[in-house]
């Protein structure tokens, strides 16, 4: 995928939402593990008639061998933001062999602030996979959602195996990472396609010498697991749970696995885990050209467009941006960045697909193309590039892009297993966007070289005999495209599809009434909305 670049959150909401989502991007994973896989994560039942297997529950009674970790005690401490407190929690680093060794979970909560009868823990995931929860909670659920709802909820997050502070997936330095994020994403001859193998390789290679044993156990079914246990640790009958983007995933396979265990549960942006790595990501692109269509739209209102004239069609409008990349891959712009980075075609692409996500950054995006194709300043596109990539301005990158390859790579077969591939499919994805569709099939090629072979494979999940489940999604997503929420919530046997019609990446806490006041009422009283609702 393309990074999932998605996320981290928006401006108004935590930009780790959104844009970790984007981590989330074309490698989306969906994931189904056939018999036991190497981390016992879970089995299938017979294949549908459409040829795709079932994520099948796993048993209601916990194994005695698990025993030990849903019995832990979890020793909390101040973690140096107000009013949160910190914790670890361990879970078996291979569930086919629990005495095998454990892996440490990073944990965070903030405690009900009301008066009224809790309600229990709410745990929350932003997205990626890849994406910090611990951090989308300090920054932005633990104190932007609703007061009513931190009232009455111990808000709670978990930073999934190999992210962030849960024992992380590491590959490559700032160094190598900037010259990966440079590297020409649309070859135009055989020595550029060499080069950007050469860069796949690289990037799977590091990640197999310093993360080798954890690579194998980073899965969504193994994550899902993880969130049981945190459940039982709580005290927690049953689970309720806010995911968002690749969280959506994440919390569907709980689902699937523990459908009795679910409590109050709301899936925003949804994905669908009965698509391929190539569907996804085709879909995805086909997203993404939605959400320039309308950014287009909006730029060709306004007398400040740098991509066009006032009135300009939003043909006009991608010929001019595709003409800028040109330009780019041919001369790149100087950004005066200390590390003396330029803004290449592929930093520009990925720059303009962060402010995809939320229509709020188009005016930033508007801006740093104004001074990019007019000033020969390519600094406001850096930035967004280095936002989608989380590198900070001492040339840091945070763990989001390996743990969100190591996941999507373990998730599913890759998209495309060779250059070759990647080019016969090119008319397809230059269809589904004439813009990005080029850069977005050779990033389906990330996978192709991962040192672990995939565990899971496309699959439907039922969830026979789960509480009501709120799927949502958002008609003009770029990241996750509005018909992923409708097969999620055609698969899912309680869920209720709740529908915003719009823009952006999500729609919950995103300034819609009627999408907060419907999500509210479900999390704070059980009602769920009726099932097909549209919010406007």
């Amino acid at each position: 995928m393309h990074i999932r670049r998605i996320p981290r959150q928006t401006r108004n909401r935590p930009r780790t939402h959104t844009r970790t989502m984007a981590a989330a991007l074309l490698s989306a994973a969906a994931l189904l593990v056939s018999g036991c896989s190497s981390s016992g994560s879970a089995s299938t039942s017979a294949a549908t008639s459409a040829g795709t297997a079932q994520l099948a529950a796993l048993p209601r009674s916990t194994p005695s061998v698990l025993a030990p970790y849903y019995d832990q005690k979890l020793t909390w401490r101040d973690c140096g933001v107000p009013g949160f407190q910190c914790a670890t929690m361990k879970a078996p680093l291979d569930y086919a062999r629990p005495g095998a060794g454990d892996v440490r979970l990073a944990v965070a909560r903030k405690k009900a602030t009301g008066k009224a009868k809790p309600l229990g823990s709410l745990l929350v995931n932003p997205g990626g996979p890849g994406g910090s929860a611990v951090d989308y909670l300090q920054q932005y659920a633990g104190i932007g959602y609703p007061a009513e709802v931190r009232a009455r909820y111990d808000m709670v997050a978990v930073d999934p195996r190999g992210v962030a502070r849960s024992e992380p997936v590491e590959c490559l330095n700032g160094p190598q990472m900037d010259r990966f994020t440079e590297t020409d994403m649309t070859p135009d001859d055989q020595k550029e396609t060499n080069q950007l193998v050469g860069e796949y390789k690289t990037f799977a290679e590091a990640c197999g010498t310093h993360s080798a044993q954890l690579l194998r156990h980073v899965s969504t079914v193994d994550s899902a697991r993880d969130m049981d246990i945190l459940r039982g640790v709580l005290g927690d009958p049953k689970l309720n749970y806010v995911g968002a983007s690749y969280g959506t995933f994440l919390g569907a396979t709980y689902a699937g696995l523990f459908p009795e265990r679910v409590g109050r549960m709301v899936l925003d942006g949804a994905m669908d885990p009965s698509l391929s790595a190539r569907e996804l990501n085709l879909q995805q692109t086909a997203g993404f050209e939605t959400a320039f269509q309308s950014f287009s739209k909006d730029c060709a209102k306004r007398t400040d467009c740098p991509l066009g004239a006032k009135g300009s069609t939003p043909t006009q409008i991608a010929d001019n941006l595709r003409t800028f990349f040109l330009k780019l891959d041919a001369h790149p712009v100087p950004t005066g960045d200390p590390d003396g980075r330029k803004l290449t075609e592929s930093l520009a692409t990925t720059g303009v697909i962060a402010a995809m996500y939320d229509q709020a950054e188009w005016e930033q995006l508007r801006d740093a193309l104004r001074t990019a194709m007019k000033d020969n300043d390519g600094a406001g596109l850096l930035a967004l590039s280095d936002s989608y990539y989380e590198r900070d301005a001492d040339g840091r990158y945070s763990n989001l892009m390996f743990a969100n390859a190591a996941v999507n790579c373990l998730d599913l077969p890759p998209a495309f297993t060779s250059p070759e591939q990647v080019e016969k499919a090119l008319p397809e994805f230059e269809k589904a966007s004439p813009v990005f569709g080029p850069n977005l099939a050779w990033a389906s090629l990330n996978c192709a070289y991962w040192p672990v072979r995939a565990t899971g494979e496309p699959h439907r999940i039922k969830a026979q005999g789960a509480a009501p489940i709120v799927v949502v999604g958002t008609t003009r997503d770029p990241a996750t495209p509005y018909p992923w929420a409708r097969s999620l919530a055609h698969q899912l046997s309680s869920a209720r599809l709740l529908t915003y019609v719009g823009d952006g990446h999500t729609a919950y806490g995103r300034g819609s009434t009627c999408i907060d006041s419907a999500i509210d009422t479900y999390l704070l009283d059980g009602t769920p909305p009726a099932d097909g609702k549209r919010c406007s």
